[in-house]
């Protein structure tokens, strides 16, 4: 497969690449006040890392490429910033981002799987590492050495189904899986913490036979690093990168907020972030 994928750059490039991309998300939330943006906001990092730090094989060109890395993003509500990444390396045009939650847009409110890069529908929040599951396991059978990864919110974790899958893949030691945790900390309503406590979450994926690696889900160096040894370790486990991360990160009046994930910024509030002064 012919791949086309960006350089690998530099962390001071990386930085900048997760600036651009929380200011695009904000802008996007300026168009279509109903997208998630205080969850959007805390997983730029972790996109960032894997599509431009050489960790995801893709191809823009061949969305479905069998040799492509599959990427599931089982916390699709959360998303919106992927909108301009996936605009950024050619699977749709740039001006689709001022359109969102517009009629006759390919981008909704809520991302979909008609949306060339994401590969599942998720909605419904649980259901993305159980799907991980059965493409890594099909990939293995084939012999197709690709991975697949999964974005899970913390607050997905409470879902029995999400469990379940971490049994299922510890038992058939699928070592072609990384799941990558955005701890945030906070779900839709308040702090996990005191919805369903978890913590330490890396005990519970060692107890269940995964190898786990914790890590600044903000430092793009340390968590590139993780991520690029979770890809190269094959050992028969499955791999888990808990990447702990800020809800609203970037939007002082978004993080800490227990409520943030239901919040919405005003217009000039936004404007005021982004360095824009018009409608």
């Amino acid at each position: 497969m012919q791949e086309n994928k960006p350089e690998k750059i530099s962390a001071t490039d990386l930085k900048e690449k997760c600036r651009w991309i929380r200011s695009e998300t904000l802008k996007i939330h300026k168009i279509a006040p109903g997208i998630r943006v205080a969850s959007a906001l805390s997983c730029v990092e972790i996109l960032v890392a894997l599509h431009y730090g050489n960790i995801l094989q893709f191809n823009p060109e061949k969305p479905y490429d069998e040799e492509r890395d599959r990427f599931i993003i089982s916390k699709a509500h959360g998303s919106v910033s992927y909108y301009p990444i996936l605009a950024d390396l050619g699977y749709f045009p740039k001006d689709q981002l001022a359109k969102v939650g517009k009629s006759g847009s390919i981008l909704g409110d809520i991302p979909d799987n008609s949306i060339p890069g994401y590969e599942t529908i998720n909605g419904s929040l649980g259901h993305g590492v159980g799907v991980a599951c059965g493409l890594a396991l099909a990939l293995k059978a084939k012999g197709n050495n690709r991975s697949v990864y999964v974005l899970l919110g913390d607050g997905e974790l409470n879902e029995g189904s999400v469990w379940e899958a971490i049994m299922f893949a510890s038992h058939h030691k699928l070592d072609n899986l990384v799941l990558i945790i955005d701890n945030n900390k906070i779900c839709m309503l308040d702090y996990c913490s005191k919805i369903i406590n978890l913590e330490p979450i890396e005990d519970k994926f060692s107890c269940f036979g995964w190898e786990y690696f914790s890590v600044d889900g903000h430092d793009i160096e340390k968590l590139h690093a993780a991520l690029a040894e979770a890809s190269c370790l094959h050992a028969g486990k499955p791999k888990v990168v808990i990447a702990n991360t800020i809800k609203g990160k970037g939007v002082p009046k978004l993080e800490g907020d227990s409520l943030c994930h239901i919040r919405a910024l005003k217009p000039e509030e936004i404007d005021a972030l982004t360095g824009e002064n018009h409608p």
